[in-house]
């Protein structure tokens, strides 16, 4: 599946419940769950990232901690907002731009080398977070519709 078309599909209307519905029996958006545990271990990463480069006196103090700080607290903001409009997109241009950083990085030193290699993981991890969390959240409406057009219908095979 394109990139272009896990971004365009990424807000598609009916992933939220109506006004009123009772949510609690409503599962969660598998696609919303895995991008935010990304971004979340994302920050995570940053942090300790930071916590080594500071460390090794990879950088200035300041550099450091304003650099890892802002990665750290905007992938939790971003975690957050993947239930508004264009979330997903913005944890996108996210990955891109801490990639660009990890690739700069890694022109300096064996650490930023590493660097670059964590964050391409984490990157890779993203879009097939995107891309399995779509593809079980299709799967479970195809189920719903199938079991609302056959009350009697369990959704499993028989045999």
């Amino acid at each position: 599946m394109p990139a272009a078309s896990l971004i365009s599909d990424m807000d598609a209307p009916g992933t939220r419940p109506e006004p009123g519905a009772d949510v609690s029996a409503a599962p969660r958006a598998a696609r919303r769950q895995f991008a935010a545990t990304m971004l979340t271990l994302e920050a995570f990463v940053a942090f300790f990232g930071a916590l080594v480069a500071y460390g090794l006196r990879a950088a200035p103090t300041g550099t450091i901690w304003a650099v890892g700080g802002a990665v750290t607290v905007t992938c939790l903001l971003l975690a957050g907002m993947l239930r508004r409009p264009g979330g997903y997109l913005a944890g996108t241009v996210m990955q891109v731009i801490v990639l660009v950083g990890a690739v700069f990085a890694a022109t300096k030193d064996a650490a930023g080398v590493m660097f670059l290699v964590t964050w391409a993981v984490f990157v890779a991890l993203w879009f097939a977070a995107l891309r399995l969390g779509a593809r079980i959240d299709r799967e479970r409406r195809e189920r719903a519709d199938a079991e609302s057009a056959d009350p009697r219908s369990t959704g499993r095979d028989a045999g």
